[in-house]
C-alpha cells in the first residue's frame, strides 16, 4: 500500500485498483450526466471506453481518473471522476 495514497479499492472484475493503475471506464452513472449542461454531458460520456490513470483512491473506494480537452491553445477543459468499483475495469497489463 502506498503510503501517501493508502487506499485501494477494485474493479468490476475484483481485480485490485491503487493509484497509478490504468482503468478503462465501464460507464458514468445518470445521475452525474442529468445535471450538467448539453456540453459537459458529452465530454464526461465521452470518457466511457476509454483508458486513464488512476491519481486517487478516496475513503469510500471511488478510483478517481480525469480527462482534458484542449479547446485552443490557451484554454483547456477537465473533468474528473470518481468511479465505483462496477463503472472501471482493469487494462491487461497494469496491475
Amino acid at each position: 500500500m502506498n503510503p501517501i495514497h493508502p487506499h485501494t479499492t477494485a474493479d468490476r472484475n475484483g481485480r485490485p485498483v491503487s493509484v497509478g493503475t490504468r482503468v478503462r471506464v465501464i460507464s458514468v452513472p445518470h445521475t452525474v450526466l442529468e445535471d450538467l449542461d448539453p456540453t459537459e454531458r458529452w465530454r464526461v460520456a465521452s470518457m466511457v471506453g476509454e483508458t486513464f490513470e488512476v491519481y486517487d483512491v478516496d475513503a469510500w473506494g471511488g478510483a478517481w481518473v480525469e480527462k482534458w480537452w484542449h479547446e485552443s491553445q490557451d484554454k483547456a477543459t477537465s473533468h474528473s471522476l470518481g468511479l465505483n468499483p462496477s463503472e472501471i475495469e482493469v487494462v491487461p497489463d497494469s496491475v
